[in-house]
């Protein structure tokens, strides 16, 4: 059986096929030419980081994609639930995940108004995955929201050579488990093949309440030759989980446990038991479609063109306590009624994505390596509220002017569009023996209308589109890189990218007209590769203009709020390092880390009394200076095992320098507040044992054990705070809260935790 190729294969073939070498590996080489055009490679001076399939299954048992990389440079995770799995998040250098662009199969995956991906939309898609990679910093050119920290390059796995049929299984702590189904037919007449996977994960969570339901698919088939491949892949994923987004203080934790979630609640009966609401949930279903074609005209020349489609409906159910019902347009239908009242309300989303991306590579075979590749994006999405039960009903609703008040009254709606084109030229020329020259240019224009996003019924909708704005970006890219000596490398690349502002950066600065941020980013390192040692570093300096820094607040959906009009100028100075040994077969050694200064420049607070106060420079939010990662794997006839350790330095909840604060609970007692996530150190171990059973038609089978967190060290992955500033006795400024301590809030991860899993292939 022969053995199907991944990204290096993808890469000689883009490199040009020996036209002697007709056989199906170039069918499945030819299926990954999509994801070259903006894949690093070894020539390309940026840093990056893959994962090949092998590498993905090792960790892949039911957490999502973020903490399947968590253990890469510069890397750092969050999960709402405390296990990773639900709704969780991935921040690269410090930088959040609005900035962070996703593709998959070099198609934009990242939301167009939030520019994020939602991991709970793809359930499982790691299972679908041939590859990874991580691009940190600008990265190459991309098709889609600009690159602010990083890229992550996804490609889906190939159309394999012969049939099989796989089982995955996962089950542990907290009701946590994983089914997965893989099949599929192999070359069928040597040209036609079919594969999918079907897929379910559900999780009670760390958290109180903090549940998942994740039920998802991956399909594709198509016709593959020795030229050409023309392949149709689709995936959906749909997702029930309970909200967990408030994260609890300090406070709330000491009185309640530290798994306390305030999500839902509803009142505390006589007894003192709390009542919570049990649809306190969000719901959604996406659906994406790609056309793929890839065709080799010549040994020298390919093209790739896909069209895809996303499809996305759903909605979040949640309680809500003493609303002020103009907010809905209920009024009291008599004197006697109230103004405020207890409701659940369901918000929901209604969008499709549309468009196509293209790639054309030559490759003279004599040092030039050349692209031309670009994309159109079109997004239309409709937002838009129904008031679902009120607690005293006696009201009269102005959106139908019904006396008696009806549920499901539509209180709000909007509409956003976005356009989004690209075209970008690339070039790597060795122009010397050993000598690299590096060119990618890109042309970016956006095009957003959005009518207004406020989620009240007295919204302004009567002009078409409140926010009409347009952005035209020329994103370049510079760059050498030389090898010598067989083993070494220096690079240094210089990169300017931007990025529009997102729906919530309009919607929480309420201004109808924004600037774009802009990204200086310079990048110098070396590698060294051997046979048994490779060692590298990276040293990055990514100066910011206009920038919307995280305030450490978050808004009423738990979304972080990003601000330009405090100070709008950052850095982030640092240095990456990483270094492999392997010196025996059963034995290999992996370290990284990073050390970095992340800093906003003249940032300025608001004061009690409305004055402005500037406190210079101060630490970015959620931006360790320290992030280190160890890996010990030991191989023995079948046996594995890993011990996997990270050390993440501490985190600001604001860019205020303030560690926290003194306020007051309800009975005068002086209370500290927290406002740091502080630095902790975890460790895992995995264990598996591989083996095959051939008289049992069991071609690989992999079971084990992985330990999570083995020492319980209670640590917060996640956080806000909001307070409020004033100045003290010695005109020190110093935060407070007017009369309660709860104005930050943590999201705790879960101690010691274990996975099992089990994997057959047949």
């Amino acid at each position: 059986m022969k053995k199907i190729v991944l990204l290096s294969a993808a890469l000689s073939c883009v490199a040009g096929v020996n036209a002697q070498s007709v056989d199906t590996l170039k069918e499945q080489t030819l299926q990954d030419v999509q994801v070259v055009a903006t894949r690093a490679d070894a020539r390309t001076p940026v840093a990056y980081k893959d994962l090949n399939q092998k590498e993905i299954k090792k960790v892949n048992f039911g957490q999502d994609v973020p903490y399947l990389i968590s253990l890469t440079p510069s890397v750092t995770v969050t999960s709402d639930a405390g296990n990773a799995i639900g709704y969780t998040s991935l921040r690269v250098r410090g930088t959040d995940p609005s900035r962070i662009n996703i593709t998959v199969n070099g198609v934009p995956q990242s939301d167009a108004e939030s520019a994020q991906v939602y991991w709970v939309n793809m359930g499982d898609f790691a299972s679908s995955l041939a590859s990874m990679q991580i691009q940190r910093g600008v990265g190459t050119s991309t098709n889609g929201a600009g690159a602010f920290g990083a890229t992550l390059n996804l490609q889906t796995e190939n159309v394999g050579e012969n049939p099989f049929v796989g089982i995955d299984l996962s089950a542990g702590s907290y009701y946590s488990h994983k089914e997965t189904l893989r099949f599929g037919t192999g070359l069928l007449g040597g040209h036609w093949g079919f594969q999918g996977r079907l897929s379910n994960i559900g999780s009670k969570g760390y958290l109180d309440r903090a549940s998942t339901k994740l039920n998802s698919y991956f399909m594709q088939g198509g016709y593959f030759d020795d030229k050409t491949v023309v392949k149709f892949v689709t995936w959906n994923g749909t997702e029930q989980t309970y909200h967990a987004w408030n994260y609890a203080s300090k406070y709330e934790q000491s009185l309640y446990g530290r798994r306390y979630n305030s999500c839902g609640y509803m009142y505390e009966d006589a007894d003192g038991n709390i009542h919570y609401y049990k649809d306190q949930n969000d719901n959604y279903h996406q659906q994406n479609y790609q056309l793929i074609w890839n065709q080799i005209f010549t040994p020298e020349f390919n093209l790739n063109v896909t069209l895809h489609y996303t499809k996305g409906q759903g909605y979040y159910d949640e309680y809500k306590s003493e609303q002020d019902l103009a907010k809905y347009a209920l009024v009291p239908q008599s004197d006697k009624g109230k103004f405020y009242s207890d409701l659940t309300r369901q918000k929901k989303m209604d969008n499709d994505l549309y468009g196509a991306v293209f790639s054309a590579n030559y490759n003279n075979r004599k040092g030039l390596l050349a692209t031309l590749g670009g994309g159109w994006n079109k997004y239309d999405g409709d937002h838009f509220g129904l008031v679902k039960w009120v607690k005293d009903p006696t009201y009269i609703s102005y959106s139908n002017n019904n006396p008696n008040y009806e549920p499901q009254t539509e209180y709000y709606r909007n509409n956003a569009l976005k356009s989004d084109f690209n075209i970008y030229g690339r070039v790597e020329w060795e122009f010397l023996k050993g000598l690299n020259g590096y060119a990618d240019l890109q042309y970016r224009h956006v095009g957003y209308r959005m009518q207004d996003p406020e989620d009240d019924a007295y919204a302004d909708t009567s002009k078409k589109y409140i926010i009409h704005d347009d952005f035209d970006f020329f994103n370049p890219k510079f760059g050498l890189s030389y090898s010598f000596l067989n083993h070494h490398k220096l690079y240094v690349s210089y990169a300017i990218s931007h990025r529009e502002p997102t729906r919530n950066d309009y919607q929480d600065n309420g201004v109808s007209h924004l600037k774009a941020e802009r990204l200086n980013d310079l990048e110098a390192g070396y590698k060294y590769q051997s046979r048994k040692f490779s060692a590298g570093a990276n040293f990055y300096w990514m100066n910011y203009s206009h920038q919307y820094v995280l305030t450490g607040e978050i808004n009423e959906i738990g979304e972080m709020i990003a601000s330009n009009e405090n100070s709008g100028k950052s850095y982030r100075l640092g240095v990456e390092l990483e270094a492999a040994w392997k010196p025996v077969d059963w034995f290999r050694w992996d370290i990284n880390g990073t050390f970095s200064k992340n800093r906003a420049k003249d940032w300025n607070v608001t004061l009690d009394d409305k004055s402005t106060v500037n406190l210079g420079e101060t630490h970015l939010t959620f931006s360790p200076d320290i992030i280190a990662n160890n890996i010990f794997t030991f191989n023995y006839k079948g046996f594995t095992a890993s011990i996997q350790s990270q050390f993440v330095g501490k985190q600001y909840l604001a860019p205020t320098n303030f560690e926290g604060y003194y306020s007051y609970d309800k009975n005068g007692n002086r209370q500290y507040v927290d406002m740091m996530l502080h630095s902790h150190f975890t460790t895992n171990l995995d264990l598996a044992y591989n083996f095959s059973i051939k008289s049992w038609g069991i071609k690989d089978a992999t079971v084990g054990i992985t330990l999570y967190n083995i020492f319980s060290k209670k640590y917060d992955n996640n956080g806000w705070a909001g307070p409020k500033y004033r100045k003290d006795a010695n005109g020190n400024v110093e935060a407070y809260t007017n009369d309660d301590l709860y104005e930050a809030g943590f999201a705790p991860s879960a101690p010691f935790n274990c996975m099992a899993h089990l994997s057959v292939n047949f």
